[in-house]
């Protein structure tokens, strides 16, 4: 049996109240994902274990079945690998935003949703002017990037951007959890703020404010670690002898090579709304013709979410039914060997608070042969009633990698 995991990005939500009180799922139009729950079995997962931020570094990882306090270093060294920035000893990468800055105002995570292009020019631009033997820059993905600090101490609270839109950003500013990493935080502080004064007047940012777009005008650091120690997925289910992750995100590339999936880089994906399903479809289903488990991750729904977008996060869930999960099924539901197909966000992000939260979230397994539990429609009401209960930890991931075995 082949198995692939359909990952909604924060597509769960709240009632909102101008859908009838009822949440973006149970609103939406999603006929695949209701006749798979109908045909499968549902549940809910805790993916934010205790004393975790509902990250979605976080999330996936609990998706994936890793304990969290044995292999969790933070979004950096994940989107390290993803870039192919392999860390050394005593090395700490922390992700690194290019954000819009409004005054005194954190105005946004994502300078509008920069383009890589753009960004690139910036983050090199940030390298030559503030990078040395200690502190170096590398381009990510659209406003993602990487900052490793040599001999940096991970002891630190850092706050999440997309966690603050239009709050104040200094008493944000990095601060230490034990006294050893001050000097850690104050020059993280300190590259903030020479990186407003370096930005501000660059004429990519004059561009971009003339034609009516926000600026990339500062840097904000956050998620450090070292590099983590992940066994691959392959020695864990030794069913699973090869694998793919199919993603926009650097953090889910970075993921997926400590677990030992292959990258597939598809032409078209953004992590938006306008991302290419049907390219990212193809590239799942070449896949799973050849690999055993795939894992492909679309980023829409969160960041309609981050924005507090109602009516395009609905539009997001939809495409998710119409554009990925319905082509899919309808692939592969007569290939002679039989592929287990299952669908879940890692986390809600509710419009109404535009950011993460750790409550359990919806999900479905469905397979050829599969026993059907009550639930008729996908949710995160109706999920409740599911046969696999409240899961934690590693329990769905064994309990859809070990169905029914490979026949």
């Amino acid at each position: 049996m082949k198995h692939i995991i359909i990952l909604g990005d924060g597509m769960a939500d709240w009632p909102v109240k101008s859908l009838q009180n009822k949440t973006l799922l149970q609103y939406a139009k999603t006929p695949y994902m209701d006749l798979l729950a109908k045909k499968g079995k549902t549940g809910q997962l805790i993916t934010v274990a205790p004393g975790f931020h509902p990250g979605s570094e976080v999330a996936n990882l609990s998706v994936l079945g890793y304990n969290l306090p044995q292999v969790y270093e933070g979004r950096g060294p994940l989107e390290a690998a993803s870039i192919g920035v392999d860390l050394k000893p005593g090395e700490m990468a922390m992700r690194c935003n290019l954000v819009c800055i409004d005054g005194e105002i954190l105005k946004n995570h994502s300078s509008g949703h920069i383009t890589t292009e753009d960004a690139d020019v910036l983050i090199k631009f940030l390298q030559e002017k503030l990078g040395n033997d200690k502190v170096r820059f590398y381009t990510g993905v659209s406003y993602r990037h990487l900052l490793v600090i040599k001999g940096g101490n991970k002891n630190l609270d850092c706050t999440p951007p997309h966690d603050v839109p239009l709050h104040p950003f200094r008493p944000l500013l990095v601060k230490p959890t034990v006294p050893e990493a001050q000097e850690t935080a104050n020059l993280i502080n300190d590259l903030i703020l020479q990186s407003q004064e370096l930005l501000k007047n660059h004429p990519l940012n004059l561009k971009r404010i003339a034609d009516g777009k926000d600026p990339a005008n500062s840097i904000w650091p956050w998620s450090p670690g070292n590099r983590p120690q992940m066994e691959p997925i392959t020695q864990t289910f030794p069913s699973i002898k090869k694998g793919a992750v199919i993603s926009a995100v650097d953090l889910i590339n970075g993921i997926g090579y400590y677990a030992g999936l292959r990258r597939i880089t598809v032409e078209g994906a953004t992590g938006l709304y306008d991302t290419n399903y049907e390219n990212k479809v193809a590239a799942a289903l070449e896949a799973l013709a050849t690999d055993d488990f795939v894992y492909l991750h679309i980023e829409a729904s969160d960041e309609a979410g981050h924005e507090g977008d109602v009516a395009l996060k609905l539009k997001t869930i939809e495409n998710l039914d119409a554009r990925a999960v319905g082509p899919i099924y309808e692939a592969v539901k007569d290939w002679k060997t039989p592929v287990a197909i299952a669908v879940l966000p890692d986390h809600p992000t509710p419009c109404e608070l535009r950011t993460h939260t750790s409550d359990p979230v919806p999900f479905f397994i469905y397979y050829p042969g599969i026993e059907a539990d009550s639930v008729q429609t996908f949710d995160e009401l109706s999920v409740k009633e599911g046969a696999y209960g409240l899961l934690k930890e590693d329990e769905f991931i064994k309990a859809f990698l070990n169905n029914d075995t490979n026949r």
